[in-house]
């Protein structure tokens, strides 16, 4: 089957370890596990850093990329492919797939039953394909962990990002008003559009906000702390800028803040986002939709930086 995997490490440039050719079909390493056809996909920054040997060995490769997926399962369902599978072996009980299991950016991908959420048939696969990892992300970032059900406002820091932009998106969708910041000019133009109010880094805020969504980290996070509301919550999923930032904690406990991390979600989570998509006409922000024969230029766009929303592999073109 035909496949894009990382053949080799590049640090300097991971588009040169990418390679498009043929691969074996998938493997299935207990009863429990399924093939997939895999009618669409999306990329994530896991896919750049992989090629270029984060998270992998060189006795892992060949190594098909890929985290996010839908299709259709054994028995002619349409699923979303849910990434997070147990790997005993890993120091994380888990893994993701492309990281110890072969990835989606083939035509069949083997994951085990469990991790197949049904597609509402309301969502084309490229959107659902988009939801699994950024966008489950920023989901379970605002509801479980960040509570914004308590909250009227909500400050996303480095809107443009794929976890970001699904947090305004989401938090739009939720009722709840949204303030995002960028350095990019473009993309604070992109972010109004959708409905929130645009900010440069740093801007002070018309009000204080009670959930605040960050991904950059260093950058932005004194920022962060100065716009939570008393009883604020910080919901940290990345560091895009430093992950060592100083932290007030004078104004953490004067202003009784929690900081919390987290990454991914759960399946219920998943399940609980395609709903709300389907009933509340949600679509993700697409930046750009490549056919799987130019799977290359797909890479090449998310490497680019200038992307916003999610680039798209549809599997069946």
């Amino acid at each position: 089957m035909r496949a894009a995997y990382a053949s080799k490490f590049d640090d300097d440039n991971p588009l040169a370890a990418l390679a498009v050719g043929d691969r074996p079909e998938p493997v299935l390493p207990d009863d429990d596990w399924v093939t997939v056809e895999v009618r669409a996909s999306s990329l994530n920054h896991h896919d750049l850093w992989s090629l270029r040997g984060v998270g992998l060995g060189a006795a892992q490769l060949p190594m098909i990329l890929g985290c996010d997926a839908a299709g259709i399962d054994d028995r002619g369902n349409e699923v979303v492919v849910y990434p997070v599978v147990p790997t005993p072996a890993d120091p994380r009980g888990m893994s993701i797939l492309s990281e110890h299991y072969q990835g989606t950016f083939a035509e069949r991908v083997a994951v085990p039953r469990a991790n197949l959420v049904p597609k509402p048939a309301e969502l084309s696969f490229t959107d659902a394909a988009c939801l699994p990892t950024a966008w489950l992300t920023a989901y379970r970032m605002l509801t479980t962990k960040g509570r914004v059900d308590e909250a009227e406002a909500v400050l996303v820091q480095g809107a443009g990002g794929g976890v970001a932009t699904a947090a305004v998106v989401l938090a739009l969708a939720l009722g709840k008003r949204v303030y995002a910041t960028s350095r990019d000019a473009a993309k604070r133009d992109r972010i109004a559009g959708l409905g929130a109010t645009a900010l440069e880094p740093g801007a002070r805020l018309p009000e204080r906000v009670g959930v605040v969504i960050e991904t950059v980290g260093a950058a932005t996070f004194d920022h962060s702390l100065k716009s939570a509301a008393t009883g604020g919550r910080i919901v940290v999923s990345g560091a895009t800028a430093g992950h060592e930032p100083k932290v007030n904690l004078r104004r953490v406990f004067a202003m009784q803040l929690e900081i919390l991390g987290t990454s991914m979600g759960t399946p219920a989570e998943l399940h609980d986002l395609l709903t709300l998509c389907r009933d509340r006409s949600v679509r993700p922000v697409v930046d750009s939709v490549h056919g799987f024969s130019a799977v290359g230029e797909a890479f090449a766009r998310l490497h680019s930086g200038n992307v916003f929303g999610k680039v798209v592999v549809d599997h069946t073109r």
